[in-house]
């Protein structure tokens, strides 16, 4: 039995009364917390991990969400059921290194965390292609130490489920599987077979979840349907959060949860990311960064507002669909990642704000766009008209781009100078196509060109990014110093012509 088999034990050993409590390790980190992982998608890891999070928020507790990997949707749902914003552990996005201290950080950011709980990626130990199992679940687990909760799909299984308990469990050393939820479950006969066959691995049973329709989110193109687009999204998680408290044992998860070691570093600080002190403005107060937010842009790090504050800058979120204009003092512009194809005709009706962005991108106004950012600065998008400041024309296409990059600027940009390599990821079914004419590319993705890099007003810089690539500031908080320098310098310009008219 392994050391980090052993403190499992113990912890359930004192959860159940039977064991005393050992003193915190000193100027550690105490963080009770577990990873939900699962043999392969589609076995209601996100179910399960959703409805953890709301049936322990219920309960009372302190309750942080994380996400292992890039994506965006699976938080969302997170912040509904714990109340604050989900946060995402990729060790390719953000260098390994900086793993457990943005879990510490998470975990402090919004308040007292009692549990956190941590919802895996693909299976277990699926992660880079080619990378070995980098970034994979497992491979987030063993950097934060953090016992495994398997969700397993029995619908079409019985003694079998046993095997593959059993071989997630003894794969890679280092990965403790502390428990089991089975999911799907047809009957009490089918149950009874598949309960006996796992008593053979030692990996207790937490709970059996039924087949229940009411508590799966629907899913279009790009899979689950944002919980910002859906208006019976928080009764759906309520629902969850009651199904997972009357089939699941939550002590026994608490009990798993708090045989976590405690962490022996540092949290990560966005100030000290960005190298030094706060950075304060020299036109006296925060210059205003606009973030879309709103059912069209829905994927944000939340690192990234975070670094903006620290660098002086006060983001604030507007929604493109339905604002009648940009926030007052707008210095500069972020648009993220989300759905503006599925938006579009909404997006193009709102032509106020359009315009207004338009004028403002054109007149040297600093500005981010990542994926659904770049095609809502394109000309169009499925034919419905778009902002107009980029030359480019975006189509929903029949084939999935997903994966893993590998970026470096080919000039200098408002997020870099030539030659700045950065890591990130791209998630998408639209293409776009148009003449670029003298444009840069904004990245060499993999040497591939993607997106812009361009200069409307003339100002001898590019004061405009637009990539299909999302990238985590957190791990290249150099991006946020560039694009926050250019903010500054425009709000002291924008103040001088004021002043000056």
């Amino acid at each position: 039995m392994s050391a980090f088999s052993s403190a499992v034990d113990a912890a359930v050993g004192v959860a159940l009364g039977r064991l005393p409590a050992e003193p915190g390790q000193t100027g550690a980190t105490v963080l009770p917390r577990l990873v939900v992982a699962a043999p392969g998608s589609g076995h209601g890891k996100t179910t399960v991990a959703t409805g953890l999070m709301a049936a322990l928020r219920a309960r009372g507790l302190g309750v942080s969400g994380f996400k292992v990997g890039p994506d965006f949707i699976d938080p969302g749902y997170h912040s509904l059921a714990t109340g604050r914003p989900g946060r995402n552990l990729d060790p390719f996005l953000c260098g390994q290194d900086r793993v457990a201290p943005l879990l510490v950080h998470g975990a402090a950011a919004n308040g007292t965390t009692d549990v956190a709980v941590i919802e895996g990626v693909m299976g277990l130990f699926d992660g880079r292609i080619g990378g070995d199992g980098y970034a994979s679940t497992a491979h987030v687990a063993t950097l934060t130490r953090t016992p495994v909760v398997l969700a397993l799909d029995v619908s079409h299984m019985t003694r079998t489920a046993a095997a593959i308990v059993h071989g997630l469990a003894t794969f890679e050393p280092g990965v403790h599987v502390a428990g089991v939820v089975l999911n799907k479950a047809a009957s009490g006969r089918h149950m009874r077979e598949v309960w006996s066959a796992l008593e053979a691995t030692g990996v207790p049973v937490l709970g059996v979840l039924p087949r229940d329709a009411g508590i799966e989110a629907p899913s279009r193109h790009l899979g689950l349907v944002p919980a910002a687009e859906r208006e019976e999204a928080a009764r759906s998680v309520r629902l969850l959060a009651e199904r997972v408290a009357e089939h699941v044992d939550l002590d026994a998860v608490l009990a798993i949860a708090r045989s976590a070691p405690d962490l022996d570093v540092p949290a990560w600080d966005p100030v000290a990311a960005l190298g030094g002190g706060a950075r304060t403005s020299a036109v006296g107060r925060r210059p205003v960064v606009a973030v879309a937010g709103g059912r069209a842009f829905t994927f944000r790090y939340a690192e990234t507002d975070e670094l903006l504050r620290a660098a002086g800058l006060e983001p604030v979120v507007f929604d493109p669909l339905h604002a009648r204009s940009l926030p007052v003092g707008t210095a500069g512009l972020y648009l993220g990642g989300g759905f503006p194809e599925v938006h579009a005709e909404t997006l193009s009706a709102n032509s106020a704000v359009r315009q207004e962005i338009l004028r403002a991108v054109r007149a040297g106004l600093p500005t981010v766009a990542e994926c659904a950012g770049m095609l809502y600065l394109s000309e169009s998008v499925d034919g419905h008209e778009m902002v107009g400041a980029i030359p480019a024309v975006g189509a929903m296409g029949p084939r999935l781009t997903l994966g893993y990059r590998t970026a470096v600027a080919p000039g200098d940009s408002v997020l870099g100078v030539a030659g700045t390599r950065v890591t990130g990821h791209e998630f998408h079914r639209t293409t776009v196509g148009g003449d670029a004419g003298s444009a840069t590319a904004g990245w060499l993705l993999d040497g591939t060109p993607d997106g812009f890099a361009l200069d409307p007003a003339g100002t001898g810089r590019a004061t405009v990014h637009a990539s299909y690539l999302h990238t985590h500031w957190a791990g290249h908080p150099r991006l946020a110093v560039r694009f926050a320098d250019a903010v500054h310098a425009y709000a002291v310009g924008a103040g001088s012509r004021r002043r000056a008219s």
